[in-house]
């Protein structure tokens, strides 16, 4: 479906749904100032519908996000429950302790590891790599770890990425995430663990909140996901069978020309759009 529904407001279609499974940057922030009006429209779909479940491809765990919040300036807590792709990456590294691993990315992520019983060591010493990003985002881009990761590659190391992510906007700037990192060894051949959307794990723990904030797990037309990127949260909401508001002013906004045929490319669909989460 590559002719989105648009829409003026949440309020048309909230309610048609029983919770919200919401992406947290480019749809209430930008790493830098919050959304005001997304923030207004989660607090509405609370008080009038349903819970509001956060779900992010942060490297971070879900305690660590309230703290980002209050950084960028989003005082009000418009969140039932947050889950990340740092909470289901924990569970693969949990599986995979004490390691050694290789750790690749800044030290900001750490906090994903304080609660794990994991060592680390160098590239050659390591039995994996657990990556959350690259070390200078500001700065660094795929190709300055090719290198890198071809010396992983070929002592056979799979890696674990945190943030299935490739880019995301920074204020105006776009910024490369562990997704880019996660994308170039594969192309050299190397091994990915994906834990964050779009992949099963995040979802799985979605539902685990959806049963203990509501008592039951409702039926996927009863869910509805709310996104900016057509790669995790788009496609994350199509292989669950929920339906989907793509929200056109986030990582994509600059693609508005080309999105339908990257959409059919890609055969990944959405039911809804707006270019601001609104009420």
């Amino acid at each position: 479906m590559t002719d989105f529904q648009a829409l003026t407001g949440l309020a048309e279609i909230a309610d048609d749904y029983d919770v919200l499974l919401c992406d947290i940057w480019g749809v209430i922030h930008n790493g830098r100032e919050p959304f005001s009006e997304a923030i207004d429209a989660l607090d509405r779909f609370r008080t009038e519908r349903g819970p509001v479940i956060l779900i992010s491809n942060s490297p971070r765990p879900a305690i660590a996000i309230p703290e980002q919040f209050r950084q960028v300036g989003i005082l009000t807590e418009v969140w039932d429950a947050i889950v990340t792709s740092g909470d289901a990456t924990m569970n693969e590294l949990s599986r995979r302790a004490p390691g050694p691993a290789f750790k690749l990315g800044p030290e900001r992520d750490d906090t994903l590891y304080e609660n794990l019983e994991l060592h680390f060591s160098d590239m050659g010493d390591a039995q994996f790599i657990s990556c959350t990003g690259l070390f200078d985002d500001e700065n660094e881009t795929p190709e300055d770890y090719r290198e890198m990761l071809t010396e992983a590659r070929e002592l056979a190391l799979p890696l674990v990425c945190a943030n299935p992510d490739v880019q995301a906007h920074r204020g105006d700037k776009l910024i490369y995430c562990g997704g880019a990192l996660a994308q170039l060894y594969e192309k050299i051949g190397g091994e990915v663990i994906y834990a964050g959307k779009p992949h099963p794990p995040i979802y799985n723990l979605c539902r685990a909140w959806m049963e203990e904030i509501l008592g039951y797990v409702p039926t996927a037309d009863r869910v509805l996901a709310i996104g900016d990127n057509i790669f995790t949260d788009l496609l994350g909401a199509q292989q669950e069978d929920y339906d989907c508001l793509f929200i056109a002013s986030g990582v994509h906004r600059d693609k508005e020309d080309a999105l339908k045929a990257l959409l059919v490319e890609h055969n990944i669909t959405s039911r809804y759009m707006s270019s601001l989460l609104t009420w």
